[in-house]
Formats: structure tokens, sequence, C-alpha cells
């Protein structure tokens, strides 16, 4: 992992309420208290940003949402701009998120998602994955590769070093089904070697490779600690308090 600090993604997807938000957040700030050495984000929905922005303002835990348009104010009905997010407290948001990819939505969307994402000071978190089908037929390495290259686009050094990429097996969302470390460790250093042929080494070495897909406190460490995984983008078990605030500690 090198200097490359370790962080933790809690993507809560449409689940909980304002009020059950800010219940949940308080428990992991204070679950979370006395952890420095990893970042940690949450994310909550869209209807619970600023009221979980509040809850957390002061504590080690920053603020993600969960997508953004592409566009900075407009008449675009029911989209939320990334001024918005940035607004209400956000310092990172997902892209591309595969149950977004499975919807309709494509790389190059995702591509102009954030080149938007990124004047508005947010930390987008590019998120790639080959199907089970996909996986079966070898061809996880060109999917991801070819996901990658398209969300990513021509980006600078500058720009590219604010973004972080999180590998997630679609056949491991939701599935309690993982890669296993070997796997994951396999698919996060080609993604790296195939980031430093776009971007160069040196800005594919400092970018923040994150693993995705049924991470529970029970496999966390061995997920966690392999050289090219450098944190993990956590859905189902973000919504357990003492689940997720283990996953963080797997790290320490």
């Amino acid at each position: 992992m090198g200097t490359r600090k370790p962080l933790v993604v809690g993507n809560w997807k449409m689940n909980r309420t304002s009020t059950e938000a800010v219940a949940l957040a308080r428990e992991l700030r204070t679950k979370l208290s006395m952890v420095h050495a990893v970042e940690v984000v949450i994310c909550p929905g869209f209807t619970a940003l600023e009221s979980v922005s509040r809850t957390i303002e002061g504590s080690n835990l920053a603020l993600g949402a969960q997508d953004c348009f592409w566009e900075r104010e407009g008449a675009f009905t029911g989209e939320v701009s990334p001024m918005q997010l940035k607004a209400v407290g956000c310092g990172y948001v997902v892209l591309g998120h595969s149950e977004r990819r499975q919807l309709g939505e494509t790389s190059e969307q995702v591509h102009r998602k954030l080149l938007a994402a990124l004047p508005a000071d947010l930390i987008p978190i590019v998120c790639v994955g080959e199907s089970a089908q996909e996986r079966e037929a070898n061809e996880t390495f060109a999917v991801v590769s070819q996901q990658t290259e398209r969300s990513l686009g021509t980006l600078s050094a500058a720009q590219a070093s604010q973004v972080v990429v999180a590998y997630e097996p679609v056949w491991a969302i939701g599935t309690g089904r993982q890669a296993t470390p070997a796997q994951a460790q396999q698919v996060h250093a080609m993604l790296r070697d195939h980031l430093g042929k776009l971007l160069g080494p040196q800005v594919a070495g400092a970018m923040r490779l994150l693993y995705g897909g049924s991470v529970k406190a029970s496999n966390a460490r061995e997920l966690l600690t392999q050289p090219d995984v450098d944190g993990a983008l956590v859905g189902g078990a973000s919504l357990q308090a003492e689940e997720f605030a283990a996953i963080v500690k797997a790290n320490l």
C-alpha cells in the first residue's frame, strides 16, 4: 500500500430515513472516534445528506453522495448537481455503481459526471466491475479495463490524483459471494498497471483502489491487506454500526 492512506466507504444505498440515518451516523461517530489512520466516508441517501452532515460535523467521518448529475444547474428535474452536494457538506461522490450501470448508465455518462464533480471539489469514487457471465468467459480484465478507460477518459495528472477507483465484481454485490483475496489482488494489480499506461506510473501508484462486493468484518482483513487494495466500498454491512466499525478497524 505504501503511502496510500486506507479509505473505507459505506454505501447505504436506498436505505434509512433521515432520522434513521442520523442515528446510524451518531453511532458510527462514537465507535470510530479514535480511528485516524483510516479515512472513513459514509454515503446516505440524498434526503439524509444535510442532517447527517450536521451530525458528523467536527468528527473524523466524511460525507459522500451516491451519485450526481453532470450539469451545475438547470432544468433537470430529479437530478442533483455536484454544487448542491458540496453545499450540504459532501466531500465525495460515488459514480458508476454497478446498480446504476444495470439501469442503463454508461461509462461515457460516468465520465461526464466525473468532469463535473472535480471542479466542485468532490472526490469521485468511480466504480468498475464485471458480471458473472463476463468472469466465466474470462473477460474480467477486458471489461474492467474498458470501463476504467471510458469512465476516466483523458484526465490530467492533477485531476487523476483526486480520483478513487472501486473494483466491484457485479457477481459479488449483495450475493454473499466475494472475490478471494488473491482474485481481488489480481484485478487490482491489473487495474493499477492499466492506469499506469493511461496516466503514468507515478499517478497510478498514488491512486487509491478500493474493493467492493460482500465485504464483511469476517473477510475484511484478508482482503484489505493485499498490496494493491487500499480500502473498501461497503454496501449492506455499512448499515450495521458494529460490523462497519470492525471493517474499518481491519485496516489498522
